[in-house]
């Protein structure tokens, strides 16, 4: 193999940080030479969320999925999230608690997912930490976990179309007008609530059944910190027995 899945993985979290560059090198529609920028950033953002699926193909057919690039893909997945919602959030497009709610959402279940590592089970595969059907659905399935590719990537590829429309109306291109603004306000609305209550549903398998691990590790802690009983002292006999034993013997 010429590229690993670890090198997919590092490849389209650059790409996402290329994106974003390039959406706030060129905020002026999609007229011209800024509309080529702003196409080509688009078409970033569509390789850092595809790239998601060939890193994990990649790892399945040649055989090379490792503890360690199922924690990378994680972390892709993570930094890609929350740089472009951060990054949106920042240009008054979305409300700062979206990123908020990634993050922490994010930090909750890998470390849940860490203290699962920890007893030997993965995030997903055979020896997957989630048992119950509906959590191996909702959070391992290849259906679930494409939908929900899917529907990060048109919510971002949206929000970037919407920043640079908006952005050219207001430098005296393109789209303007207020049922424009609406609309677009609207379907902006919808995307990222769907994309943020699906993130949040895909979270409760893994905090549902990831609690054991915590009450584990709280049960481990106690008793590490528990001071150690001292061993009894051993009772000796009296004197007056001592000595008729020693009469004895002689």
């Amino acid at each position: 193999m010429s590229i690993t899945p670890n090198q997919v993985t590092v490849l389209r979290v650059g790409l996402a940080f290329v994106a974003v560059a390039l959406f706030g090198l060129a905020p002026a529609g999609f007229a011209g030479r800024n509309g080529g920028v702003n196409l080509v950033a688009l078409g970033l953002i569509i390789a850092a969320i595809a790239l998601d699926a060939v890193d994990g193909w990649l790892a399945r057919r040649y055989h090379l999925a490792t503890p360690l690039g199922a924690q990378l893909d994680i972390l892709g997945d993570r930094v890609i999230e929350n740089l472009f919602f951060t990054f949106f959030a920042v240009c008054g497009l979305v409300s700062l608690w979206v990123p908020v709610t990634f993050f922490v959402r994010g930090t909750l279940t890998d470390f849940l997912r860490g203290l699962a590592a920890r007893a030997g089970k993965s995030g997903f595969g055979r020896n997957s930490m989630l048992e119950t059907w509906w959590g191996r659905a909702l959070v391992a399935s290849r259906a679930s976990r494409s939908a929900y590719a899917a529907l990060k990537c048109v919510c971002f590829c949206y929000l970037g179309a919407e920043w640079a429309l908006l952005h050219g109306a207001a430098n005296g291109f393109g789209f303007a007008g207020a049922f424009g603004f609406g609309a677009l306000r609207l379907g902006q609305n919808v995307l990222v609530s769907a994309t943020v209550v699906f993130c949040l549903v895909r979270a409760l398998p893994v905090m549902w059944e990831g609690r054991r691990y915590l009450t584990a590790l709280d049960r481990s802690g106690a008793a590490k910190m528990r001071p150690p009983q001292p061993r009894p002292a051993r009772a000796s006999p009296p004197r007056a027995a001592r000595a008729a034993s020693v009469q004895g013997v002689q």
